[in-house]
């Protein structure tokens, strides 16, 4: 018969090497070289100094994109058709030239250009994802509880881009003796998403802005916190993410000693 902390341990293990990868894919958070907020009207796209957004690499021109009130439009260089792009907020609509990935993410109404260099990243300039020890006490079964009105409130990020998020549910949990909630923010209702900071923040032990936690398991009663799995958000690695910061709500005095402690400075260097 199995142990089930060896289990455990080796899908933490699994775990963080899937994390990596992720953070490393061609649409990861490592590779990101730029993000440019659009305006009404036609910018062109390239690396060339005369474009009106200059890349820090990548094809000399790109393209078009065109905003106006109705949305935004891309036409590749070299006399391609234009392409009406399906601006979503979970899902930014995607386009490729050469070895860039563009996407054209919405926040607040507001659109921009982020663009990804997918050249694979060399082994030896990934960042080192340090974490507290595995610790199976951390994987708790909380209370699911649904708020008895949808809350809704503005957060901040950490570009200092304040929006609106509503949470319908939060998560209740005891911890030595103690009492504690987490509103679910983002994510999904199969996988609710917590940003939240603890006491390990204050010293830089971990991310100091926040880290992230998405829920497992959720029942309509109950939903798995593991906080082994506890990561850093994406702008722990690049200048270039926008990224929420925990409600006061998610802001919690005790140490929790598990997940990802603080990375390496960023940008990666290639």
């Amino acid at each position: 018969m199995s142990d089930p902390i060896s289990a455990a341990q080796a899908e933490f293990r699994a775990f963080r090497e899937s994390r990596l990868a992720a953070l490393a894919a061609p649409d990861g958070w490592l590779n990101i070289v730029g993000r440019y907020p659009l305006e009404n009207g036609t910018l062109r796209v390239g690396s060339a100094p005369g474009n009106d957004i200059v890349l820090p690499t990548g094809p000399a021109e790109v393209g078009t994109l065109t905003q106006d009130e109705t949305g935004v439009s891309y036409r590749p260089a070299g006399g391609g058709s234009e392409q009406r792009l399906a601006l979503s907020k979970y899902a930014p609509p995607r386009f490729t030239s050469s070895h860039l990935l563009l996407e054209v993410t919405t926040l607040n109404g507001e659109n921009a250009l982020r663009v990804r260099d997918t050249t694979p990243i060399e082994p030896d300039h990934l960042p080192k994802l340090s974490t507290f020890p595995f610790d199976p006490s951390w994987r708790i079964t909380a209370r699911w509880e649904r708020l008895d009105a949808p809350h809704a409130m503005e957060i901040d990020t950490s570009r200092s881009i304040r929006t609106a998020v509503e949470a319908t549910h939060r998560a209740v949990f005891e911890r030595d003796g103690q009492r504690f909630e987490l509103l679910a923010t983002h994510g999904t209702p199969e996988r609710p998403q917590f940003v939240f900071r603890d006491a390990t923040a204050k010293g830089g032990e971990t991310y100091p802005a926040a880290r992230f936690l998405f829920g497992e398991g959720v029942t309509d009663t109950t939903i798995v916190l593991d906080f082994n799995r506890a990561v850093n958000p994406p702008c722990a690695f690049t200048d270039f993410a926008v990224c929420p910061l925990p409600p006061p709500e998610n802001v919690l005095p005790i140490r929790i000693e598990a997940g990802e402690l603080a990375p390496p400075s960023h940008p990666t260097t290639r």
